[in-house]
């Protein structure tokens, strides 16, 4: 029995070329039975992830920043457009330890805010082809200056760097992902100890009424596997590494064959759970 619906972003929502048009007839026949849909991502509560959100639930709850940050929105015209009903900040002192891990081994780095904030210490390649991915401009500062406490830090890793980052010692959480519109690039985001995408999925659905087995979650990263696990059905796409597809209790089509499609219209046929 399904009530919610966790959804990941990049390799499950969006492919190589956006967003299959084929997800949002499901997506609003899935929405006209009454089942909650949580966007569940790594990026920020802002640029197109925040479209993406508005279009599967906009007065919803959604899921950012690996866990760190839920918003809640809003069709109010009177009100703010998303208030942060959960903020996990990053403890400063995690934040400049992986900075100056960042700093020594040349890898470049970003910082993200509960409010939206975006930061990098200093300009690289690969930063500016992630601002475009995002639809986001980043500001330059040292992270030192930056008021406003920290919820994410997050190093991007060419090839032949991958196990180096992931083998980072810190008192941080770490979550790895990539996406199609970035191939061969590791995302790594750093958060406090405990906060991930389950953790704030947990939260969501207790929002709802609901526990995470009254949900399903589809994905395709390796940031995805313990909400895949944790839910009563976890689906993986077929875009989605080996261990990915052996976690989850189905595995779709990609994400460029409707592979999320064919997800919702699976969980469309199930009945609803928590829902008047």
């Amino acid at each position: 029995m399904i009530g919610i619906v966790f959804i990941d972003v990049d390799g499950t929502l969006v492919g190589e070329n956006g967003v299959p048009e084929c997800v949002w007839e499901e997506v609003e026949a899935l929405k006209a039975r009454g089942v909650y849909l949580v966007l569940t991502t790594g990026r920020p509560g802002r640029g197109l992830a925040l479209e993406y959100a508005k279009r599967l639930a906009p007065e919803g709850l959604h899921i950012f920043e690996s866990g760190a940050v839920v918003l809640a929105l809003t069709q109010d015209p009177h009100a703010p457009p998303k208030r942060p009903l959960l903020v996990e900040p990053l403890p400063p002192e995690a934040a400049l330890e992986i900075q100056a891990l960042a700093q020594k081994r040349g890898l470049p780095l970003e910082a993200y805010t509960a409010s939206g904030g975006f930061y990098i210490p200093e300009d690289h390649p690969l930063l500016r082809l992630h601002q475009r991915l995002l639809g986001l401009k980043a500001e330059i500062r040292p992270l030192e200056e930056i008021e406003e406490p920290l919820v994410r830090l997050q190093i991007l890793a060419e090839p032949g760097r991958w196990e180096e980052v992931k083998a980072f010692s810190t008192s941080a959480a770490l979550h790895t992902a990539t996406s199609p519109k970035m191939p061969g690039v590791l995302f790594a985001s750093f958060t406090r100890w405990g906060v991930s995408k389950r953790s704030a999925a947990r939260f969501v659905a207790e929002a709802y009424g609901l526990t995470l087995k009254e949900a399903a979650m589809v994905g395709d990263g390796e940031n995805d596997l313990e909400l895949l696990q944790a839910v009563g059905l976890g689906i993986a796409m077929g875009n989605a590494p080996e261990p990915v597809k052996k976690a989850a209790h189905k595995v779709v089509a990609p994400v460029e064959a409707c592979g999320l499609a064919e997800a919702l219209a699976q969980i469309r046929t199930l009945p609803r759970s928590g829902i008047a």
